[in-house]
Parts: C-alpha cells; structure tokens; sequence
C-alpha cells in the first residue's frame, strides 16, 4: 500500500505540521474570549456604520480602561462592532449603550454579554477537564476494543498512537485560530471548545475504523499455539500467535480496504462545513472553519500517521528483540 511503502515520508510531512503548529501557537498565543477571561462583550450594530476610530475615541471618554473594538456582521447582515470591556455595571453598560447608538445610523446594541473573572476561570478549567476527559476515555476504550492483540504491539500501543493522532488533528485547528486571533482578532469561545471536541470525536471514530479492520485482518491471518504448564499444581496454558503475511501487509490491505470510507465520509462532512460556513449565521462561521481543518488534519492522520507509525513501531520492536537474541546467542557461545 502506498501510504504503509511512503510512511517515513508522511510522518515527516506530520512532524513538521504539529511543529510549526505549536511554534504559531506559542509565538502569537491565543486570543481568549470573555467567556475564559470575564468582561463584558457588546455588539452594536448600524444602518450605517460609524468610523472604528470614532467610535474607540467616543468609548475612550468613558473611563472604562482597556478596550478592543473589532468590526463585525450581526444576524441581519447589519454592519456592527463587538465592543469588549471589563465586567461593566448596570449604570456603566446603560451610559456605554447610550453613547455607541448615538453614533451612525439607527444605532442598536444587538448583543450584550457579561461573564465575571470567576465564572470565567471556572469555565477555562471544565474546557480543559473536558478535553483531558476524552483523552483518558479514548485510551481505555482503545485497548480494551484491541484486548488480546498482542502480535506485534499490545492493544495499548493502538491507544497511545491514537492519541498522538489527537494531538496532531488539535495542534492545527488550534494554529489556524491563534492566526485567526492574530491577523482578524477573533476570540476563543465556548464554541471553540466545542469545535475541538466535536474533531476528537471525529478523528478518533476514523482512526478506530482502519485500526478495527487491522484487528480483524490480523485475526483472520495469524495461527496460535497453545501449550499447557503447571506451577504450584495450578494449571496454566499459554498461547502463542504467529501472523501468516508481514505485519505491514496487513495493516497496508487494512488502509486499502477502509480509504473509500474514509475519504467519502471527509468529504461529505467538508461539504456540509462549507454550506454552514457561508449559509450560517457570522456567529458559526469560525465555528465551521475550525471544524473543516479539523476535518482535513483528521482524514489526514487516520491514513497517513496512525496506521504507517503502528507499522514503524512494530518494525522497530522487531528489531530490537532480534538484536536483543543476537546477544543472547553470543553470551552462550562465550
């Protein structure tokens, strides 16, 4: 198969995606929203819109301290502008209302949204619990699926390589949104972290899908041995498996015959991505768009990283118990 025959030229293509990846991410960071920060966010929308700088300098005057302003499209298509502050009061939001809509034409607010500091780490923390959650919950159901798989990598070594695919397939959503915060100030929300669970659970299922047909397939060209021991009058047998064809022709025949799912299954959820990206509302747009690199790294991982690294790994256990005989055999010569 030719993504098992290229595999070392894919995992580098991988390596060097989830580095750049985590170099975006670690020199623009992420623009975290009011919903993981606490402040105020208001959106005001016109018939017609006010200059930005008008508007920023007319905010300034109202003592509110740091302020970001950014342009925006409301639900009608109305030109608008998300206002983001600190927790305001009542009497500091009615003032800040009053003084936004005065502006233009047909000023109104359109959205008003306040979540305290507390509420907002709060919120930061059951993200990251979420996620690690998941994570745990992929492991475990991994090998268990695989319990009693052991020829040539135990059911654990499916799990772990599926969450290193995790890894990848959040790395570059994550990225695109730190550029996305960078260069058009857009802001990680709840929906955002909805948007990366949504790819984990898409990936994982992709994953799974060529990782149950290698089970199966391994089931169906291997042979067992059982013998039968007895220690301390109790009764033992031991099965040993030995495969039929080369562990990289299984897998590479796995691959095979799940790549028509995999790429109609990408393809038909690209495509309803697409339609929610321009059809949507502005609030699901970015939404969408973390969705469909989330969709791409996914189809991506699944055929190119998960099933060619389970095959280096066994090829590299491979070889180390062989060397690990060969100095075995040469101790007892001495």
């Amino acid at each position: 198969m030719f993504f098992i025959a290229y595999k070392k030229v894919f995992i580098a293509i991988a390596a060097v995606v989830m580095v750049g990846s985590v170099a975006i991410i670690g020199s623009l960071g992420l623009n975290l929203g009011i919903d993981f920060t606490g402040g105020s966010l208001t959106e005001v929308s016109y018939q017609t819109a006010p200059d930005k700088t008008e508007l920023e300098n007319l905010i300034n005057t109202q003592n509110l301290g740091g302020i970001s302003v950014r342009e925006s499209v409301d639900e009608a298509g109305r030109d608008a502008y998300l206002i983001r502050t600190r927790d305001l009061s009542e009497p500091e939001r009615v003032e800040l209302e009053s003084a936004v809509t005065s502006l233009g034409d047909a000023g109104e607010i359109s959205r008003f949204t306040s979540i305290g500091p507390v509420i907002g780490q709060e919120l930061r923390d059951k993200a990251l619990y979420a996620i690690l959650g998941v994570v745990m919950i992929i492991v475990i159901y991994v090998a268990f699926a695989f319990r009693g798989i052991g020829t040539p990598v135990s059911s654990w070594t499916y799990g772990a390589i599926t969450i290193f695919v995790l890894v990848h397939d959040v790395l570059v959503p994550t990225a695109l949104m730190s550029v996305l915060g960078y260069m058009a100030g857009v802001e990680v929300d709840v929906l955002f972290v909805m948007a990366l669970l949504a790819v984990l659970g898409y990936s994982v299922n992709d994953t799974i899908v060529v990782f149950d047909r290698v089970r199966e397939n391994l089931m169906a060209n291997r042979t067992e041995k059982r013998t039968k021991r007895e220690e301390a009058g109790v009764m033992y047998e031991d099965v040993q498996y030995t495969l039929t064809k080369p562990y990289d022709q299984i897998v590479g025949t796995a691959v095979r015959e799940t790549l028509a799912r995999s790429i109609n299954t990408s393809l038909t959820t690209f495509i309803a991505l697409i339609a929610l990206y321009f059809l949507g509302g502005a609030v699901t747009q970015t939404f969408a768009l973390i969705l469909m690199a989330g969709v791409l790294a996914g189809t991506y991982s699944s055929i190119c990283i998960a099933s060619p690294l389970v095959v280096i790994y066994a090829q590299w256990r491979a070889k180390k118990e062989k060397a690990g005989s060969v100095e075995g055999e040469k101790s007892v010569v001495l």
